[in-house]
Order: structure tokens, then C-alpha cells, then sequence
């Protein structure tokens, strides 16, 4: 079991090792959905993710594996999904746009780099298509992955008002432009050389989402407010 750390320790969680980033399949859905069904009060089905990855001309899904992972849910036999993210691609092919539509973790593994490292490949599938700009909403008390997201660029444009409907929480809109850009391609790189720092330095509080299921590294001290809506870390 991972060690949870003091609170207030500003060197974060120590990165998950040996994590690969490789396409979703079928195989990795019940590895997918013991995570949905952990972190979200209304979960995809696994019939969605199915139909999703029927789409790929349109669908970009990755999942993150680990052979080292422990948690709730999570078996040894075989290096274990950790995370997923995915990518809607919109427009033509002179003027492509990408939306984030999921990223996941599992809540044994919050704040080890696992979303980091699924955007820095998620994001350089997205330049290869040739995608100029991205977006993706985010819980609007979620700050914490707010301030992952605009490292990689995202900066926020907008509010939905009432977009999680399960609470009628607002969902921050946030793009990231000039993809095809030196620039951006310098900025994965950075984020790219972090993979192996500590999570959860940022600064950003640890949240208390009742309906997160086994969440390991949660500081024990000045808990944070329950916060309603849907959970992307």
C-alpha cells in the first residue's frame, strides 16, 4: 500500500513507476470501468467506451498501465490500467480542433503524475493529426486540475453554466492554441522531463470528493469542503 504522505508535505506523492502509455482496447475496459465507477457519481457505461473506440477516425482513447500499481479494484497477474484519458477530433483536416472529453485516474494513484503523463501523450497524438487548438471543461472548485491543465497550455475562456448536471455545478471552459507551434512542442517537452517529480507540489489543495472511492495521499489536515460534480484528476 502506498504510504499516504504528512499534510502539508509540498513534495507531493512520489511518480508512479513503470507506467506505459498505450491505445485503449476492449481488453482494458474492466480496468476502465473499476476506475469510472470510482471517481464519478455517474459513470460512462462500458457499452459508451465500447462504442467510442468503434469511432477511431474521431476517437483518440489511451490508458495508462502499470506493472506496479496496489489499490481498490487492482490485480497483479498483469500490469493494470491506472488511468485513461481520451480525445473527440472536430473540423476538417485544414482546421482540426481536439477536445479532452475524460481524464481518469485511479484513487490510489491521484497525484503521481498518471494524468500528466496521459496528457503529455495524449496531446502529442494530437499534434501528429495535426490538430491546432484544444479544449476540455473542468469542475469550476476543481483547481487542482485546473492549474495541471494550464501546463500544458490550457488557459480559461468561459463558464457552463450548470454543465454537470448530476449537482448543477458550472464547468470552467479552457483552450490551448497554436498546437502545431515551436513553442507547444517545447512545452510537452518540459512536461515530459517533470514525469519523473513528485505530484501534487503545485500548491493546489487536496480536495475531499465523498464519492471517490479508496483515494490514497488525501491530506489528513484542513480537509477541504465536499464539492459537487464530476471528478477528473
Amino acid at each position: 500500500m502506498v504510504a499516504q504522505p504528512a499534510a502539508g508535505d509540498a513534495s507531493g506523492r512520489p511518480a508512479l513507476a513503470d507506467v506505459v502509455v498505450v491505445p485503449m482496447r476492449r481488453r482494458h475496459l474492466r480496468g476502465v470501468m473499476a476506475i469510472e465507477e470510482s471517481v464519478y457519481p455517474r459513470s460512462w457505461s462500458a457499452s459508451l467506451f465500447a462504442s467510442e473506440l468503434e469511432q477511431p477516425e474521431t476517437r483518440r482513447y489511451l490508458v495508462a498501465l502499470s506493472p506496479a500499481a496496489t489499490g481498490r479494484g487492482l490485480r497483479r497477474r498483469r500490469p493494470v490500467v491506472v488511468g485513461y484519458a481520451g480525445l473527440l477530433l472536430q473540423g476538417d483536416p485544414a482546421q482540426r480542433e481536439g477536445h479532452v472529453t475524460t481524464v481518469a485516474v485511479h484513487p490510489a494513484h491521484h497525484r503521481r503524475k498518471v494524468a500528466s503523463r496521459l496528457l503529455v501523450a495524449l496531446l502529442g497524438e494530437a499534434v501528429e493529426l495535426g490538430v491546432e487548438a484544444a479544449t476540455l471543461e473542468v469542475r469550476a472548485a476543481n483547481r487542482g486540475a485546473q492549474r495541471l491543465y494550464s501546463g500544458f497550455g490550457f488557459v480559461p475562456v468561459g463558464v457552463r453554466p450548470g454543465y454537470y448536471a448530476e449537482t448543477g455545478e458550472d464547468a470552467v471552459i479552457m483552450w490551448a492554441y497554436e498546437l502545431q507551434s515551436a513553442d507547444f512542442t517545447a512545452r510537452l517537452a518540459r512536461q515530459a522531463a517533470r514525469l519523473s517529480q513528485p505530484g501534487g507540489a503545485s500548491g493546489a489543495p487536496d480536495l475531499h470528493v465523498p464519492w471517490v472511492k479508496g483515494r490514497v495521499g488525501l491530506a489528513a489536515a484542513q480537509p477541504s469542503p465536499p464539492l459537487p460534480g464530476r471528478w477528473r484528476d
